[in-house]
């Protein structure tokens, strides 16, 4: 339930109170700011509430932009400006003030002088644009959408509102609103092959009332029949899961647009688009070695190595992130290199285009499911990811070592959750010095290399739990001093790989039927859980709670007990312990993972819209 409060003298042929109706806004008329300010006392405090000018002109969409975006407190356009319940008291404050200053009796229509006056406290006359300075006056964050061609102003006098209202119809509101539904910053194949039309089946879902969770749960359905399709292992299977793949991505896209078309936005909507996006290319990889299976050809070995390796692709670029995201520091001059590059016309593409983003991915293993086998999708797969995951990472290396900058304890919190250590690196680190050491990353990544190489070499042998034993050490030595170096964000990509790699060999030296698809399901299981931990970081809700990551050993012990497993146990046995550990990992992972989610949801968590990986 929403109430609009409007303010002033309504102008004859004026169509605000409809399109606040149209948005869902119960409308109410104030007579003055004394008026005014009593309505807003008298709106519950779970409302939203709005203050608009009755003599606003513009584009219905301008309105929608200001007030009803869900993911912001405060919001306003000129003329208008909005509070939910968490910026409810800023806004009763500033009313207040503003009415104390006028005596309670200024009337809230008077003539607004410029379409840009709010925030401007010289120029500012409508009561709306008044309650806005006042508020910034307080240091309040006010969010004001982009607008560009959309018009929104409070015209000054008969002439200027004649104008205003041109300048409106000489507008396509409807245009204005499908175009800003799309990403900013999409890939190629995406911006040129799929939005021109998913556009238009986001407004034909809008307009039925469908909602992006529904079109999210939709592609993760038609992603998971093209999985089944493949794994069929027949050629008119293979079609039919590309085909399908295909659509699925187009689902994919549309639900972003959705929301972005109708202002959808929600916590969990964000978990669940990008939870199904991995589930969707995961499911798809277990189709085609099923199918390939059916065919003679085992490649279980080449789908879980792709995973691992787009795992770890993510979560390069999740650290970073999370490192640099409110780092203080003069740009590098590798940074302004890129950014001068993405501003040259062709070269914008071709950099979007190597890094293989989900849109140019899924395009490559529909065609190539369609046309070839499941092995060759896998090598082009595992060939392409291999090129972007380098050329990204040299690229953020590069960047981190010429830019000296000045990382927060929150980035370092950040780092020390994603690195996913469990009790046994948490028991050591508490015996080391704990002195800040710039060799935190070269011990992770000794760590990493030496358990997977010992893996290689070995397979299942004791020389392989020492190492294992080492790794454990280097874990709790990588993280037992705040993780503020430079490089310090690839700590948590270097456990993932040597956490991954080390199950992965392991299952494949077993050689045994069953191994490498339970290592799958362990290695997907796990990667759920870091996955889950990025999205609450990135929606400020923190970690998983700490009995989680004990209860399933951390990454350190998880790695310490598959290389015990594969010594102890026969080749057979060993899958059969992968399968278990997998199942008990998914189980208490989900469990944790949607009663979070599911709690956020309900207790009104703020609204967000995770653009996730580039499309």
């Amino acid at each position: 339930m929403s109430t609009a409060i409007l303010t002033g003298s309504p102008v004859p042929g004026s169509s605000i109170e409809a399109d606040l109706r149209s948005l869902g806004f119960d409308v109410r008329t104030a007579s003055d700011a004394g008026d005014a300010e009593a309505l807003l006392a008298a709106v519950p405090g779970d409302q939203r509430v709005a203050v608009v000018d009755a003599r606003f002109v513009g584009h219905e969409h301008a309105l929608r932009l200001g007030l009803t975006d869900p993911r912001f407190p405060l919001c306003a356009v000129p003329g208008a400006v909005t509070a939910q319940p968490a910026g409810r008291q800023a806004l009763t404050r500033a009313m207040a003030r503003e009415n104390s200053a006028t005596g309670g009796t200024a009337h809230g229509g008077a003539p607004a002088r410029t379409k840009s006056s709010v925030g401007d406290v010289d120029s500012v006359v409508s009561l709306a644009d008044r309650v806005v300075a006042a508020l910034d006056a307080d240091g309040v964050d006010v969010h004001r959408p982009e607008l560009g061609s959309l018009v929104a102003e409070v015209p000054a006098d008969p002439q200027a509102r004649n104008e205003a209202r041109q300048a409106v119809a000489a507008v396509d509101d409807e245009a204005v609103r499908l175009k800003s539904a799309v990403k900013a910053r999409d890939g190629f194949f995406t911006t040129y092959c799929i939005s021109p039309y998913s556009r238009y089946l986001a407004r034909w879902c809008a307009r039925r009332g469908l909602t992006p969770n529904q079109v999210t749960t939709a592609s993760l359905i038609t992603a998971l029949i093209a999985a089944a399709c493949a794994a069929t292992g027949t050629r008119g299977g293979f079609v039919a899961a590309g085909v399908l793949l295909i659509a699925s991505f187009v689902l994919d896209c549309t639900d972003g647009q959705l929301a972005r078309y109708s202002l959808q936005y929600s916590t969990l909507g964000a978990w669940l688009d990008a939870t199904f996006d991995r589930a969707k290319e995961y499911a798809y990889y277990a189709g085609l070695a099923l199918g390939a299976a059916r065919g003679g050809d085992d490649v279980w070995a080449l789908a879980l190595g792709a995973m691992v390796l787009q795992t770890c692709r993510h979560v390069v670029d999740f650290s970073f992130n999370e490192a640099n995201h409110d780092a203080t520091a003069n740009t590098s001059p590798t940074a302004a290199l890129s950014d001068k590059l993405d501003s040259v016309g062709w070269t914008v593409w071709v950099r979007r285009m190597i890094v293989l983003p989900i849109g140019e991915r899924w395009a490559m293993i529909a065609v190539l499911t369609a046309a070839t086998t499941p092995r060759i999708t896998f090598y082009a797969l595992l060939v392409g990811c291999a090129f972007a995951a380098t050329y990204t990472t040299a690229g953020r290396v590069l960047r981190s070592l010429t830019r000296r900058a000045r990382r927060t304890d929150r980035a370092a919190q950040a780092l020390a959750d994603l690195a996913d250590n469990g009790p046994l690196a948490e028991a050591l680190a508490r015996l080391l010095p704990g002195k800040p050491r710039v060799t935190a990353p070269l011990s992770a990544a000794v760590g990493a290399v030496m358990v997977t190489l010992g893996a290689w070499l070995w397979g299942a042998s004791w020389w392989v739990v020492l190492m294992a034993g080492a790794y454990v050490l280097l874990s709790a030595e990588a993280v037992e001093h705040p993780l503020k170096g430079a490089l310090d964000w690839l700590i948590p990509p270097f456990f993932r790989a040597g956490e991954y790699c080390t199950v992965l060999i392991l299952a494949a030296k077993a050689d045994v039927h069953g191994a490498l698809p339970a290592a799958f399901g362990l290695v997907g299981a796990v990667a759920y859980h870091h996955y889950d931990t990025v999205y609450r970081i990135r929606g400020n809700a923190g970690a998983p709670p700490a009995w989680l990551v004990r209860a399933i050993g951390g990454q350190d012990g998880r790695t310490l007990l598959v290389a015990l497993l594969a010594v102890l146990l026969t080749g057979s046995q060993f899958a059969v312990a992968l399968t278990v550990l997998a199942v008990v990992v998914a189980v208490v992972v989900l469990f944790e993972s949607i009663r979070f989610w599911v709690a956020a949801h309900r207790a009104g968590a703020p609204s967000v819209h995770d653009e996730g990986e580039p499309a």
